[in-house]
């Protein structure tokens, strides 16, 4: 444990600015990090596997994550005041623990494709952190077996993601594609049948795709606004659309992952 009072001191560098976005991915990036905001998350990420670079702990944190730190008694535990984790990363650290963790090696499409993979989430060109999360929350939830985010989504371990899933993105497997739609032509061959939440004169309901009951499916959903690329809906299997009352033309991205989640869970 080492008591830090300046929030200039250099080990608390994985820290700082944690708001600045562009700052965040090219620090993240280099030195392979993310940052678990909150003692659940923190908790999650250990679950996890996740090995800690580092704590910063307000001293109220120290007994009731002790189980966690005892994992990994090498590991720095920098102890700050409230208002010194404020300065260091920009923001009111609401839970007042944070903890930096290494990054670990997307693993490949064709290994997570076990026999056991049902459902799979495709979340495409997604930009907005906190529906990356709160669609990883909803697919950790409703069972699904297998998340994917394409090249140009926004990273599902950038703080506001992980605090927003509340640490599910730990939980549910995930990679990045890097062949897409291509890879589409993959999970057909492993016998999916893609599903595109689309607004199109071909879409059938989101009732008649469940009442399918497709052995195995992968759906897709495109970014906030405009949706769904053209060359990507002409790759996929099946368009979709969730019936809207009261004149809404559509659902949060999100909240549409949640409801089309629920109604396609394997029984």
């Amino acid at each position: 444990m080492v008591e830090v009072t300046d929030a200039a001191d250099p080990r608390l560098g994985d820290y700082v600015q944690l708001r600045e976005v562009t700052l965040r991915r090219l620090l993240e990036e280099e030195h392979g990090l993310f940052i678990a905001e909150g003692d659940k998350v923190i908790r999650r990420a250990a679950e996890g596997g996740f090995v800690p670079r580092s704590f910063l702990l307000a001293p109220r944190w120290l007994e009731s994550l002790s189980d966690v730190l005892a994992r990994w008694p090498e590991t720095p535990v920098y102890v700050v005041s409230e208002e010194l984790a404020e300065q260091v990363t920009g923001f009111h650290v609401h839970r007042g623990a944070l903890g930096s963790y290494r990054r670990t090696a997307a693993a490949p499409l064709d290994e997570l494709l076990t026999p056991a993979v049902r459902r799979i989430a495709i979340f495409d060109d997604i930009v907005d952190h906190t529906n990356v999360g709160a669609g990883f929350r909803a697919a950790a939830a409703m069972g699904v077996d297998l998340v994917l985010v394409t090249p140009t989504c926004a990273d599902p371990l950038y703080r506001r993601s992980i605090k927003v899933s509340m640490g599910t993105v730990f939980q549910v497997p995930w990679t990045r594609l890097d062949n897409w739609p291509g890879a589409l032509g993959v999970l057909r061959e492993r016998g999916f049948v893609s599903a595109a939440l689309a607004l199109t004169d071909e879409s059938i309901t989101l009732d008649e795709l469940a009442a399918r009951n497709d052995e195995r499916l992968a759906l897709i959903f495109g970014t906030e606004g405009h949706g769904l690329k053209p060359h990507v809906l002409e790759q996929a299997d099946l368009t979709v659309k969730i019936p809207m009352a009261g004149g809404v033309d559509s659902l949060n991205v999100a909240s549409s992952a949640a409801v089309t989640f629920y109604a396609t869970r394997t029984q």
